[in-house]
């Protein structure tokens, strides 16, 4: 089983937020592969991974820093694959903002899609909807968990309606 995913993330401080992309990846049976890489601490690294995941399957990287943020960028200057930017807070974050200005705010000619503060799973969501363009098995079993979603919020409504008030109006 060959990944499709690569989820990479600044420092494994980051691991409780991008664990959710796993999960909904492994839930969804899409193979990906996790490491800690730093755009700071070991650039040589991260270019040569970068270099590394032209020659694998991977087709989608979601990328997720804290603080200065900069892991998502640097990856998407190394490789022609799209990147999914993952802003998270951090212990020397200010409040996340300055995680998703970092990602978000990308020079011309270096995009990066950036999902919301911690929003990994979203992230995850987004590579399945990259991938299952070219993958019908894969677009299935996105239809199938956005029909669960829909089906979640209709069976909240119907529980909501067993509550009575004297006053109420639907």
């Amino acid at each position: 089983m060959k990944p499709l995913v690569s989820i990479i993330m600044g420092s494994t401080s980051d691991w409780p937020v991008m664990s959710k992309a796993a999960k909904f990846l492994d839930n969804l049976e899409i193979p990906f592969e996790v490491n800690a890489l730093s755009a700071h601490r070991t650039p040589k690294q991260v270019e040569e991974y970068a270099q590394k995941l032209l020659e694998t399957e991977i087709k989608v990287i979601i990328a997720g820093a804290g603080g200065a943020a900069h892991l998502p960028g640097v990856m998407a200057a190394f490789t022609h694959l799209p990147i999914i930017g993952v802003p998270c807070r951090s212990s020397i974050s200010i409040d996340g903002w300055d995680s998703i200005l970092s990602i978000l705010q990308m020079p011309p000619g270096i995009p990066v899609a950036t999902v919301g503060l911690d929003a990994s799973q979203n992230a995850a969501i987004l590579a399945t909807q990259i991938i299952g363009t070219g993958d019908k098995e894969v677009m299935k079993k996105l239809i199938g968990y956005k029909m669960s979603l829909k089906d979640k919020i209709l069976k909240a409504n119907s529980d909501l309606s067993e509550h009575k008030f004297n006053f109420r109006t639907s």
